[in-house]
């Protein structure tokens, strides 16, 4: 009795066992966006749907996990240009598993990857080699449509939608860089002499603006000048020809003219780097130099006068100072 109460108790238990593994296999569960593959017996069942699913224990199984969240896989291309230049082109292609197409995504494709890749591969070797270096770089973002387009249209009958393409960086070899950047330190210092020059250019115009404008600001100022000293005389004239009895307007002109010579000579006794020297300087050397200014007064009214056609007299021995 003890061996066969025995034996009851191990079969009861390995059927509780087996009923519960029955019981708890009938159930599995899938994340949010993701999708799972149902088999039936090695042959497709069914996609179960995120949340608890039910399926037939020893007979169903779940084949496949597939995420639906958009992935990324990054391609590094090595082409040629059209000038001969070797660059490195690092691709990011971001694409996802359309919840309408899980089938399509695990059955049609044995490693969606490398299919991936070869489609990147395959259109920008067929694009880059077309295009200059200069080109590429400018064409970046063309480049990056057309491999979402022709990724697109290839892998969406294999179940995959591509998001997005995109070319992060072009990479030409080094010494191409370093090339490259002679060039544009080349160009940009060429661009700088000719502002430098611009602004010398504008620099030289002003500053003969500058120069012909303080000249006629300094005529005006010296005809001014004149004109007061002209001013001047005529009233010291008239005042002198008013003081002193027979005295003439060409007297007083003489007198003016010999204290200006006075007053030139102060001046430049005045100042201690002086090297002018005046010769001859005696006392009948003013006597001549007095009749010198009157005789020059009188000549250029003679000539005056002879320009208009009116005679005029000779004229007058100049006295002697004494």
């Amino acid at each position: 009795m003890e061996i066969s109460s025995i034996i009851m108790l191990v079969v009861g238990a390995v059927v509780v066992l087996f009923a519960l593994s029955v019981f708890f296999g009938s159930f599995f569960t899938i994340d949010t966006a993701h999708a799972g593959v149902v088999q039936r017996l090695g042959k497709f069942s069914r996609i179960a749907a995120p949340g608890l699913n039910f399926k037939v224990p020893f007979i169903d199984a779940v084949v496949a996990n597939l995420t639906l969240q958009v992935q990324q896989l990054d391609v590094k291309v090595e082409t040629k240009t059209k000038d001969n230049v070797f660059v490195q082109i690092p691709i990011s292609v971001q694409y996802k598993v359309m919840p309408d197409k899980v089938y399509d995504a695990f059955y049609k494709l044995s490693d969606p990857i490398k299919q991936i890749e070869s489609f990147v591969y395959n259109v920008i070797l067929g694009h880059v080699p077309k295009l200059t270096l200069d080109e590429t770089f400018d064409q970046q973002a063309q480049i990056a449509i057309d491999v979402k387009n022709n990724l697109d249209a290839s892998m969406s009958e294999f179940g995959y939608s591509i998001v997005k393409s995109l070319i992060t960086d072009l990479v030409p070899d080094e010494k191409v860089k370093a090339a490259m950047n002679d060039i544009n330190a080349a160009q940009r210092e060429r661009e700088a002499t000719v502002s430098r020059a611009e602004t010398e250019k504008l620099l030289l115009v002003k500053k003969a603006e500058a120069e012909a404008e303080s000249k006629r600001l300094q005529g005006e100022g010296i005809a001014n000048q004149r004109k007061a000293i002209v001013e001047g005389l005529r009233d010291s004239v008239a005042k002198f020809s008013e003081s002193v009895e027979g005295a003439t307007p060409k007297d007083a002109m003489a007198m003016v003219l010999l204290t200006q010579y006075f007053d030139t000579l102060k001046e430049v006794a005045g100042t201690n780097r002086s090297n002018t020297i005046m010769m001859p300087h005696t006392p009948n050397a003013l006597t001549d130099l007095f009749s010198q200014f009157r005789n020059a007064i009188i000549t250029g009214d003679i000539a005056a006068k002879a320009s208009d056609g009116s005679a005029a007299p000779a004229p007058a021995p100049a006295p002697r100072m004494t």
